[in-house]
This record gives structure tokens, sequence and C-alpha cells, in this order.
């Protein structure tokens, strides 16, 4: 089917755009660049570099007619949505609105949602955490993708519009970009490549899920062919701390810089693992990737690839 991936220059949209396109979809790519890479677009794609609020929107639908969207782009800042929550709400929230209204007019079939685990769950004790566990986002982040959420079921219920929120763990592997302040797995290999300290923020005790971005791409085709509606957890569903992480890195970039710690960050979470047995029940998915292979093959991506430039953001709105 023809496929509309925006953010499909990001990190994760891109191998999305790659999955999509080994699985014969015709894929068609939405990106402003403001945090993706022209270099990462896949070969075989169709491009239009605009936002998710251009005025010519309406026309790009008109002129390539896809059957299903699969919503990547975000602003995907934690820190970022608590200092400026407005630009974080245009982008995820009324940017999703936008693609959602494009989508019913023009007649799309099918719609994924890249959301978030994590910030949807806030601090919770149900770990792993299931879908219908409380949402209790503790930042304007996970607030609106929760938001867009809502929005979805809304569209399906007043629409008809199929659709799927894929609630993303800590998403990591090649291509991540090691200047955000989400991607802990990228910006230890780098600085470790690169003989520079890699800082620990607090006692490196706090878990998280770390899932492969392969696994993820795989979870979009999956979710992209299935009439499954509702809100899927994409994750592993092990706890692993940010200690290991770390030793791991060491260990595959033959780094010998020491464990060094720094003051925690203020309100971060001090354990973030999803459930992932709803999409292993209804879509058939569950992660293939280990986490020293993944690690393994994120070292190697970083020790071939070019440095990485710093995103540029996109001004506040």
């Amino acid at each position: 089917m023809k496929v509309l991936v925006s953010g499909g220059a990001g990190f994760i949209g891109s191998h999305v755009a790659d999955r999509l396109l080994g699985a014969g979809h015709e894929v068609v790519i939405l990106d402003d660049l403001s945090t993706g890479h022209v270099e990462q677009l896949p070969a075989g794609a169709r491009f239009y570099q605009m936002d998710v609020h251009s005025p010519w929107l309406d026309e790009l639908f008109t002129i390539e007619r896809p059957e299903a969207v699969v919503h990547q782009a975000a602003q995907a800042s934690v820190r970022r949505s608590v200092e400026d929550p407005v630009f974080d709400a245009s982008v995820n929230l009324l940017g999703t609105a936008a693609l959602l209204q494009a989508s019913v007019q023009h007649g799309v079939r099918r719609f994924l949602f890249a959301s978030t685990g994590g910030a949807i769950y806030g601090d919770t004790d149900l770990v792993p955490t299931p879908e219908d566990a409380p949402a209790l986002p503790v930042s304007p982040y996970g607030a609106s993708k929760l938001a867009a959420e809502v929005y979805l079921r809304t569209f399906h219920a007043l629409h008809g519009l199929s659709y799927a929120a894929l609630r993303y763990a800590n998403v990591y592997g090649p291509r991540q970009d090691p200047h955000g302040e989400a991607g802990v797995v990228a910006i230890f290999t780098q600085r470790l490549l690169r003989g520079e300290k890699a800082r620990i923020n607090g006692d490196g005790k706090q878990t998280r899920d770390f899932v492969y971005v392969g696994d993820v791409a795989d979870a979009n085709a999956r979710a992209l062919t299935s009439d499954q509606v509702g809100a899927f957890n994409v994750g592993t569903g092990v706890e692993t701390d940010i200690n290991r992480i770390f030793a791991l890195l060491r260990q595959l970039t033959r780094s010998d810089r020491p464990e060094e710690h720094g003051p925690p960050l203020a309100g971060e979470q001090r354990r973030s693992v999803v459930d992932p047995r709803k999409i292993e029940t209804l879509l058939g998915w569950h992660p293939q990737t280990s986490l020293e292979a993944g690690l393994s093959a994120t070292v190697q991506y970083f020790r071939e690839a070019p440095a990485i430039r710093p995103a540029v953001p996109a001004p506040p709105a």
C-alpha cells in the first residue's frame, strides 16, 4: 500500500520507512528536517520537506493519495516541553490533529501514531506497566501524547478511522542523535568512542526498558497491516539500569573511562518499563534483538558513521 511517513528522515522514522519499503510498500516521507537528516532518507521514497502545519498539507494528500499514515514526527524533548509547553502542544497535539483531519478528508484507511510509554504512565508502582494502567503524565510532553491518543479515539468514533497508538519504551540504535536528551545510549557511545567523559545522572540505578529500533520498525510494519485498534506498548518488559548500560558500552567501545556520576535530573522517573504482552498477543510482535546485540550494532554504527551534526530545533511558535 502507499504509506505517508511523517518524520521519515529522523531516527525512528527512517528505520520505519526502510522496513516498509523492504516489505514492498510505497513510501512517501514528510519531514521538515528540524531534527531529521536528509542523508537518512531511504532510497526509493519520495520526499516532501514540510511540517505537519504546512498550508500545503492538503495538496500533498491530494497528489499522493496515501492509504495509510505512519505519524513519527514529534517534539520529543521532555525538557523542552517543560520550558515551552505551547510549542510542544503545537507539534504533538495540533500537528497530529492536522494529519488526522487530512487523513479523514482523503480516505486514509489506517493511522499509526508514535506515542510514549514511560511519559504517559508517569511514576507508577505497577511495573512492568500495562496499557490499562492509569495515565498520569508528569510532563507536558506526556500530556500532549496522551491528548493526541484521545484525538485518535475520537476520530475513530466519529469517522471510523482505524488506528493504533504505539507506546514506545526507550528506543535506541543506529542513527540516534547523540546531541539530544533522550538518547543515553547514543550519548554514552559517542563520548566513549571519543575518549570523552560520559557522566551518569544520579546513582545510575534508575531503570528503563531499552528496545532496539529495528524491532520498533517491525512493530510498525505489523500494526500497519493489522485491523486491531487501540494503544499498544512496544518494549521488552525488561528493566535495565543506567549503570549496566554504561558498563556494557564501555566494554564494547574498549574505553578506559571511569564511571562518573553527576547530580540527578530533577523530576526524572526512577523506574520505567512497559508490559508488551498485549502487542504480542494481538499482533504477534515480540522483540528479536537482545540488549547486547543491539548495543553492539549501535557501537559499530557510531564507529563507522561520519560525525553527526547537532539537529537544529525549530523556533518556538
